[in-house]
């Protein structure tokens, strides 16, 4: 016992990040279809990992399952296997529940070799576990802890059950459950039941939880700048531009996105099952809004309706631009949000982050490069009106890319520290931080740009674009002094003006004036 070493941090690494396969529609995981995957010398299926917090002190043990209590709960979960696994001795399915904490509880090796979950014949030796079980020690926090609950098939029955059964939760953490089995004839080893997680608040895993309050207060938000962005739209409708039509949609796009999250997390909570047909349109309207945001942003760092009345040939390159982010960033959503249930974060594969990211970085380039271009051509034009809120929207810009860079280096440092998600309370704060930004943002934007009496100042005019064209001409034309022109008279023939005058019958009559003096 002393000689053995227990799980590397490696085999650890590959338990979490198989939760990645398992997907159910509900904080009740349904493991229907789900499949054993074998690794090293076991076979291994994720049943869940959540984010727990202790039921109440001095609770009653009988009302483990009742409300106001945190517990998971197994409800007749049962295994199947093929009659030619019925012709021989089968041995046991093992369920195994422990904390983060004890992981290194589970496993282990002898002599220093090569590190199992399964008992081997070397550890059977060493009195450590019986051959054909999981290996697992007492945790030094909890002696009763971890949980092991077992199913074994017997004679030649094809089915074997693990009863029903709750385990309470005393003590907050973040809880793993995996079924492991130690035999290759259950290699097609098919499974159907579920088993139900609770927090004393709710359905709701505990990284989530604090996400419903969140965008609660995000949707009142959004209606305080709504009744601040409608008043002035209905006051000033008459000067309203294309760009304030567009900050309008946004703003509804965004009040649907937080009712819809704020709403679906209030469900997840209440029943146990995730309504996914509530959390596609969040995501859907998520999107949208973040597409429409970013093509805003750059159509008004084109000048687009400021000192350009279209984009041109560039129309068909930005649509695209936007197409594309829609749909790679529909794809990602969908893929971390539809069906979600463990508390795992970075759970999307890496080849559908890296498009929204290029995409991204994309957009950001195109928007600084054309905001160079426009601000550049304000001031050749001197429309100081439109140059001085063009600087502002630069500078909440360039503040805003600074502080998310800034932001993307502390998740990394967030995310590599946080390999087994021990600090799962306070994981919450990296999404709704991304929230909190495109909010404040927003509100820059409608600051810069809410409807009043002078909006139309900031519109395109051919006019003034004309003027500001001849004012640029005319201060390259300078009069020349060494050589006179023929046609400019001297101060002499000032006088000579004043015989050029309308007759009564509506005649000039400077011509004849110039007759009489020849």
């Amino acid at each position: 016992m002393g000689r053995m070493r227990f799980i590397d941090l490696r085999y650890c690494a590959f338990l979490f990040l198989s939760l990645c396969l398992l997907r159910s529609n509900a904080s009740v995981h349904d493991y229907t279809g789900a499949k054993f995957v074998s690794k090293g010398n076991t076979f291994v299926l994720p049943g869940g990992s959540e984010g727990l917090y202790a039921s109440p002190p001095n609770q009653n043990a009988s009302d483990v399952v009742g409300n106001g209590y945190s517990f998971i709960r197994f409800e007749k979960i049962i295994f199947t296997r093929t009659k030619e696994a019925a012709k021989q001795n089968s041995g046991l399915i093992q369920a195994i529940i422990f904390e983060v904490e004890d992981r290194e509880t589970v496993g282990g090796s002898a002599y220093g070799g090569q590190r199992a979950v399964c008992c081997t014949a070397d550890l059977a030796k060493l009195g450590a576990c019986q051959q054909g079980q999981i290996i697992y020690r007492p945790s030094a926090i909890n002696p009763d802890w971890p949980k092991v609950f077992s199913a074994s098939f017997t004679n030649d029955d094809l089915t074997a059950t693990m009863g029903s059964k709750s385990i309470q939760i005393t003590k907050t953490g973040m809880y793993n459950l995996y079924f492991f089995h130690c035999d290759s004839n259950l290699k097609d080893l098919s499974v159907r039941g579920k088993t139900v997680w609770k927090n004393p608040t709710g359905y709701l895993p505990g990284r989530m939880a604090p996400l419903r309050n969140f965008y609660g207060f995000m949707s009142l938000a959004f209606v305080i700048l709504g009744i601040f962005w409608f008043s002035q739209y209905a006051r000033f409708w008459r000067e309203v531009l294309q760009l304030q039509n567009c900050i309008t949609m946004v703003i509804a796009l965004g009040m649907f996105e937080m009712a819809l999250w704020y709403f679906e997390y209030t469900e997840f909570n209440s029943t146990g099952v995730r309504p996914i047909g509530i959390t596609i349109w969040a995501v859907t309207f998520g999107v949208v809004k973040r597409t429409v945001s970013r093509l805003i942003i750059l159509v008004v760092s084109m000048g687009y309706g400021v000192v350009r009345p279209t984009l041109g040939g560039l129309t068909s390159k930005v649509v695209m631009l936007g197409a594309t982010f829609s749909l790679a960033s529909e794809v990602l959503e969908l893929v971390e949000n539809v069906g979600t249930v463990d508390d795992l974060s970075g759970n999307a594969r890496l080849f559908l982050v890296i498009p929204v990211a290029l995409l991204d970085a994309f957009f950001i380039l195109w928007i600084f490069t054309s905001l160079s271009k426009t601000v550049d051509k304000l001031q050749s034009r001197r429309m100081m009106a439109k140059l001085d809120i063009y600087r502002k929207f630069t500078n909440a810009l360039a503040v805003a890319i600074i502080v998310s860079a800034g932001w993307i280096i502390y998740e990394l440092y967030f995310k590599s520290r946080d390999v087994y998600n021990e600090h799962w309370q306070s994981a919450w704060i990296i999404p709704a931080f991304w929230q909190v930004l495109s909010f404040s943002l927003l509100c820059v934007i409608c600051a810069l740009w809410a409807p009043s009496q002078n909006a139309m100042r900031y519109a395109y005019s051919d006019d003034a674009s004309e003027e500001f064209d001849k004012e640029d001409t005319l201060t390259l034309i300078k009069p020349s002094t060494t050589i006179p022109s023929k046609d400019v008279r001297s101060p002499s023939s000032e006088p000579d003006a004043r015989l050029v005058h309308i007759s009564d019958d509506g005649a000039v009559n400077g011509d004849k004036e110039e007759d009489k003096r020849e």
